[in-house]
Formats: C-alpha cells, sequence, structure tokens
C-alpha cells in the first residue's frame, strides 16, 4: 500500500501577506483565468460562499495533465492569512494519486512583504511512483500562482486592499 508523501515550499513576496491571500488564495478562481489563461481556462465556485465547507471548480488548457480540479476549502484563518484544502475530484485523483490536501499560511516579512509558506501532502494510488520531476512541476505551478497574483498586486496598487 502506497503511503502519504509530502512537500514544502517557501515563496518570498514584496506584497503584503493580506493582499497576496485574498487574490492568489481566496479570489484566485476569479483571477487565475484572466493572469494565467494559458493554464486555466475558466474557474467557478460549485458549491459554498468561500467559507470553510465550500468547492471550486478550476478548468484547465491542454497545458496541465487532467482538464479540471474541484478542491475543498477545510480550514479558514483570513485574519492570520492561512486555509487548509483538499483535492476531492479530478487533478489526477483517482489515477494517480488518492488523495492531496494543501495548507496554505502568507506571513509577513520585513519591509511590508510576505513569505508564503505551502505544505502539500498527497498519497499515490497502489502501484503508482511519483517521480521527483512531478514534485518540482508541482512547486513550479504552485509558484507561478502566487507570482502572477504578486505581478497584478504590484501593476494595481490598490487591488485588493
Amino acid at each position: 500500500m502506497a503511503s502519504a508523501n509530502s512537500w514544502t515550499l517557501e515563496i518570498a513576496s514584496p506584497v503584503a501577506a493580506p493582499r497576496l491571500f485574498r487574490a492568489a488564495v481566496m479570489d484566485w478562481h476569479t483571477l487565475a483565468p484572466k493572469l494565467a489563461s494559458h493554464v486555466v481556462a475558466s474557474a467557478h465556485p460549485v458549491d459554498g460562499e468561500g467559507g470553510v465547507g465550500s468547492v471550486r471548480q478550476f478548468n484547465f488548457t491542454s497545458a496541465m495533465p487532467f482538464s479540471f480540479m474541484k478542491e475543498r476549502l477545510e480550514f479558514l484563518d483570513a485574519d492570520k492569512c492561512e486555509c487548509k484544502s483538499t483535492v476531492v475530484e479530478g487533478g489526477g485523483i483517482g489515477v494517480a494519486i488518492e488523495s492531496a490536501a494543501s495548507h496554505i499560511k502568507v506571513e509577513p516579512a520585513a519591509g511590508g512583504g510576505s513569505v508564503v509558506k505551502v505544505d502539500s501532502t498527497y498519497k499515490p494510488m497502489p502501484g503508482v511512483e511519483m517521480k521527483e520531476d512531478d514534485v518540482a512541476k508541482a512547486k513550479e505551478s504552485v509558484t507561478a500562482i502566487f507570482k502572477a497574483a504578486e505581478a497584478f498586486l504590484v501593476a494595481n496598487p490598490d487591488a485588493y486592499n
């Protein structure tokens, strides 16, 4: 039986933690199709109003190895810029992985910027071996999300204040 694996990632940003958290995490379903249209074709809430238990769906272009992903928000502390989510459908669930979850925290940093801390845990399907390249691609994707939101926020200083 396959055991759970995990990876962590830290991303430094010049953008304040609350702004980056709101844009790159809480409202990414709105921004992604605009800022990362080469990867995210569309995105929308499926269930809920954005709080714990809410589900949103991301539909991907051919740049991704799967066509869509639905994620459920399991924990949210917006004041501390922290959340946990679980992939509930798509995104390789039932094909390559049994389960996947992420814990994201955006912490204030010196000079008014922030540090994004991501802890991702996944359990491969029996007989499936995850390669280092798969983990590297996942980290690159998460970094790209935050850097796209960062670029948007730097270019639009009044957004998400």
